[in-house]
Order: C-alpha cells, then sequence, then structure tokens
C-alpha cells in the first residue's frame, strides 16, 4: 500500500535515531508497517552494499568519480553524525537556490552507496541531503569531533590517490561547496578618463587551512593559477585559469 519512496522516507527517519511513533505520527504509516521493513527490507539492502574499505583487502569505493565529487562536498560543507546501533548519517547542506547542486549531490551518494537509502530535507535556506550508513566513517576517515578547521584534516593514501586520478572532480565540490564564480569589475584610465571593465573570478572559502591546502594542490596539479585573497580565500582570476575552471566546472546551476 506504500510506494518505494514512502518506505525509504520511513527508514531513513528511523536510521536518524527516531521512534517509532515519531515517524509513524510524521509518515501517517503504521508501527507495524515500519517494523516490518526494518526486519525484511534493509537488512536485504544493506547487504547488497558491502563497504569496500571493510574487507580483508580495503579497496577505494568503486566509483571514483563520483566518490571524489562527493569528498569535494563533505570536506566543504558535510558531517557525519552518530545515530542508533552504529549507523552515521552523512549529511550535505547544499543552498535551496542551486536545485542542480542538490540533484549532484542525491546522485553522487547513491553512486557511492547504491544501497543505501538518501533523503532530503529542507531547512531554513538550504536543503540537507542526507544518506544512512554504517560504513561513511569508513569512507570519510576525515570524521572527527569538533569543527573541520579546528583539527587536523590530511588526505588518506588511498584517497589521494584519487584525487591525483580525478582532481576536476574535487575541484567541483569543493567549489559546489564552498566556492562561487562572480564577475568583479575595476576601472583603469584610457585617454585620461576612467574606464570601467568587468571580469570573472572564482573564490573559495574555507577556515580550515587544511582544506584550503587540498583545494591549492589540485589547482596547482590541473595547472591553475591562484592566489590566496585573504586568510581564509583563495582566488583564481588569471584569464586562462578562469576558462580552465568553466571548462570544468562552471558556475552552480
Amino acid at each position: 500500500m506504500y510506494d518505494l519512496e514512502s518506505r525509504r522516507r520511513a527508514l531513513t527517519l528511523v536510521n536518524q535515531g527516531r521512534s517509532l511513533h515519531s515517524v509513524s505520527k510524521e509518515t501517517g504509516i503504521s508501527r507495524y508497517a515500519i517494523r516490518s521493513w526494518m526486519t525484511r527490507i534493509e537488512p536485504l539492502a544493506r547487504s547488497k552494499a558491502l563497504c569496500e574499505r571493510c574487507g580483508p583487502d580495503p579497496q577505494p569505493p568503486s566509483d571514483h568519480s563520483a566518490y571524489t565529487y562527493l569528498l569535494g562536498l563533505y570536506l566543504g560543507d558535510g558531517c557525519l553524525s552518530a545515530g542508533r546501533r552504529g549507523v552515521y548519517a552523512l549529511r550535505i547542506a547544499c543552498s535551496e537556490a542551486w536545485p542542480g547542486l542538490i540533484d549532484s549531490c542525491e546522485e553522487a551518494m547513491r553512486r557511492v552507496r547504491p544501497g543505501n537509502l538518501v533523503s532530503m530535507e529542507k531547512k531554513q535556506g538550504c536543503v540537507m541531503v542526507t544518506s544512512t550508513s554504517k560504513h561513511w566513517p569508513c569512507l570519510f576517515p576525515q570524521h572527527g569531533p569538533g569543527k573541520k578547521h579546528e583539527r587536523t584534516i590530511t588526505l588518506e593514501p588511498w584517497q589521494q590517490q584519487l584525487v591525483d586520478a580525478h582532481p576536476w572532480e574535487l575541484l567541483r565540490g569543493l567549489i559546489h561547496s564552498d566556492g562561487c564564480r562572480v564577475v568583479n569589475w575595476a576601472t583603469r584610465p584610457v585617454n585620461g578618463a576612467p574606464k570601467r571593465y568587468e571580469y570573472p573570478r572564482y573564490f573559495f572559502t574555507n577556515k580550515s587551512a587544511d582544506i584550503r591546502q587540498i583545494y591549492t594542490d589540485a589547482l596547482n596539479t590541473v595547472g591553475v593559477e591562484w592566489k590566496q585573497a585573504n586568510a581564509f580565500n583563495v582566488s583564481v582570476a588569471r584569464k586562462a585559469s578562469v576558462a580552465l575552471m568553466d571548462a570544468h566546472i562552471g558556475p552552480k546551476y
């Protein structure tokens, strides 16, 4: 009697630590139905999505491109929250002004963890894209107590290999989370009179020096010139470098 999306939403709320009573009240689905899905559907979905990092021979996620993009989103606007039964929720805050970004984030989560549920929750000014799994800490070992800019953030060797192979995907995720493309303007004298001219520019802003270093290292890999605009802001303004960024990243949508 319930469609697949209703089942997914109910199970996602339970995995976030909600009680059966509160989930039933919010969704209108009986507690009996939710409980039966927890015992029949959820274990089956998880069994189909084993973690590549947890086996005797740990491997990187099978979808390298999607994972590297999701890594950029996580480093910028993501967090992991522990729930019940060892389940973690990966949450990426996406501005509601960019529906294409929300879709890209959801797609990346589904590609990285095909057997896990993904839900969207509207907050003030943003949409929280969320997926639950016991294995998110395996895939994002940067998780830890406190804010990212208050602790050390380094990439594991296997993550660095993926970033080296897919630097533009990492840069796209970082820009989509904590970056922007703007049009700046300036004036210069022409025949004795000031003339205004405009030029596009990329900014990336993050309080974590480690994350900014990861960003600028990737820029160096792809040959993009950059400069430190201020304490937390990295700027790309050279015409050739902006053209490269436009070709591989482009504006948010």
